[in-house]
């Protein structure tokens, strides 16, 4: 690897990622339903105390599998959604909160919410502490099997209705393809600002990656990378810190990647195939990211990320007992990483005993798993679909865009703008200092030159570049001057 390419990935491949703490939007988990008694109730546990509290609640709202939420800065629920409408604190339908979805699985799961594993996630709008966005999808008949023509996105204002919020954009077509049903998830950018974004293609390796920043939604950029996903119902997972990103489920395997949180690349994949025929399953990992957990309804296994042969650390942790629920299978299913620092885990019908993993961060047995363990006060089969709210900028990184903790490169940066930005046939950067420019190189998101023409105009005050060749995504223009070397980020459209 040349020099200039080797301090280019230096610069943008080493992390150093803050967590902030103190901040509640998952602490409190609701689930359940509202429907029917004496068994069907409103669930919630509660880790707000440092420890989990669970508790029956009076509630209408009916949650499936389908579990979008979030809560405000002391862990009470703002809003919530199952995929059909979006309730909103005291338990009813959000102003211009119904009509979510349209589609024959809405239809036809009206009554009790949707049936999708991931398919709602509540992201808070960067640069607007007022305002969320919702991206959600349902299940469309293709072909005789079912996947989904469009993901949504709808906009959530807790400023209206006296603070209980009302959808001020519903249903707004982000994507409209043949895509895997649910599997959404989303990581922190870089700049501990603003959110990537991925969905999966069906019967493809394709994602489908946005952007979301205080300007809008950027996007969509393709990756095309992994197994070929159909409709099992399956889980994807980042890792705490935003550099491990997971697919999972059991009939096509598990692909672990390198999530670069400055460009959203997926890098350095790691396909390790599954001899269980079961088609649903889930994934997790443990806090600090080195252990993966994953579940394949009667078997949940466990491997070492820093194992130099990550497929062969598997191990079986547990193997389905045979306990019953209300008589229905407590089986392994979907698993989400809590604010306790374990690890729960549904089932694949509405039962009223969760399992737990206790101590992710220890290996094999020791992580103490313990099976049906969590009793609850009524039945359910969902997990709320989280991200990591609190993970912060990547520090000293040049991609770290809202801090200024790189002094050759901030005290560049008012020197010099690249525009427009995003792109689409020309770009130019203007110089507006006595620098003078001596060597630009433009590389992809994975550190790879790119030879393009450059022109210099106005007198000098202007270098000219033809990007009208390039393929979309994100690009990286490093800079060489008579005092400062510095890196510039640009969006190609």
């Amino acid at each position: 690897m040349k020099k200039g390419a080797l301090n280019f990935c230096l610069i943008f491949c080493l992390i150093f990622p803050r967590l902030v703490l103190g901040q509640n939007q998952d602490k409190l988990w609701i689930m359940g339903y509202g429907c029917c008694s004496p068994n069907f109730t409103g669930i919630n546990l509660d880790f707000r105390s440092g420890s989990l509290l669970i508790s029956s609640v009076t509630r209408h709202f009916n949650f499936m599998v389908t579990n979008g939420q979030i809560g405000d800065s002391s862990g009470n629920i703002l809003f919530c959604s199952n995929g059909i409408y979006v309730s909103n604190a005291i338990d009813d339908t959000m102003l211009n909160g119904s009509g979510l979805n349209p589609g024959v699985g809405t239809t036809t799961h009206s009554q009790y919410g949707l049936l999708l594993p991931q398919a709602n996630l509540v992201i808070p709008m960067p640069g607007d502490n007022t305002k969320y966005y919702l991206f959600h999808e349902t299940s469309d008949d293709y072909n005789n099997t079912f996947a989904t023509f469009y993901l949504y996105y709808s906009i959530i204002d807790m400023t209206l209705d006296g603070g209980l919020g009302g959808v001020i954009q519903k249903n707004t077509v982000l994507l409209s393809d043949t895509l895997v049903e649910g599997e959404l998830t989303a990581c922190k950018h870089a700049n501990g600002r603003d959110w990537w974004l991925l969905a999966h293609k069906f019967e493809s390796d394709t994602f489908y990656k946005y952007l979301v920043t205080p300007s809008g939604i950027q996007g969509p950029w393709i990756d095309e990378a992994g197994a070929w996903r159909t409709n099992y119902f399956g889980q994807t997972a980042f890792s705490s810190d935003g550099t491990k990103f997971v697919y999972f489920e059991a009939m096509n395997g598990l692909d672990i990647w390198d999530f670069d949180r400055c460009t959203g690349s997926l890098n350095n994949l790691i396909h390790i195939p599954f001899n269980d025929s079961i088609a649903a399953g889930g994934a997790a990992f443990s806090r600090s990211g080195r252990y993966l957990y994953v579940s394949a309804i009667y078997n949940l296994y466990q491997f070492d990320l820093l194992s130099p042969n990550i497929a062969a650390s598997l191990d079986t942790i547990a193997i389905y007992d045979g306990f019953s629920s209300g008589g229905l299978p407590t089986v392994f299913y979907q698993l989400q990483l809590a604010p306790d620092d374990k690890i729960y885990i549904n089932s694949s019908s509405s039962v009223m005993d969760y399992h737990v993993i206790n101590f992710p961060d220890s290996a094999g047995l020791s992580c103490d798993i313990q099976q049906h363990s969590i009793h609850l006060p009524g039945y359910s089969k969902s997990l709320p679909n989280h991200p990591n709210y609190f993970l912060g900028p990547i520090s000293g990184s040049a991609c770290d865009s809202l801090t200024s903790d790189v002094p050759t490169i901030s005290s560049s940066v008012q020197s010099f703008e690249v525009f427009p930005n995003p792109a689409r046939n020309i770009l130019y950067i203007t110089q507006r200092s006595n620098e003078l420019i001596k060597f630009t190189s433009i590389f992809n998101s994975i550190g790879q030159k790119q030879v393009l023409n450059y022109s210099s105009i106005k007198n000098g005050e202007y270098l000219e570049v033809n990007v009208s060749s390039l393929s979309q995504g994100i690009y990286f223009i490093e800079l060489l001057t008579d005092k400062n070397s510095f890196v510039k980020v640009f969006v190609k459209e």
